[in-house]
């Protein structure tokens, strides 16, 4: 069997925590941001969690985690 690579896209946008759920970045943080609250912008920041379903397809990606 050949060695399993793991998809480095993935792997620069996931990290694993220690009780392992994947972190992530949220969305729409990129431009047009002058007409988005500060209140908005600031909880943009904060990192989120993979669903369930993604988590699977995340973890065939990164099969060293």
């Amino acid at each position: 069997m050949p060695k399993v690579k793991t998809n480095r896209a993935a792997a620069k946008r996931f990290k694993k925590t220690k009780n392992g759920q994947f972190k992530r970045k949220k969305a729409y943080k990129r431009h047009i941001l002058t007409k988005m609250s500060s209140k908005r912008k600031r909880n943009l920041r904060k990192a989120g969690l993979l669903s369930a379903p993604d988590r699977k397809v995340v973890m065939r990606m990164l099969p060293n985690g």
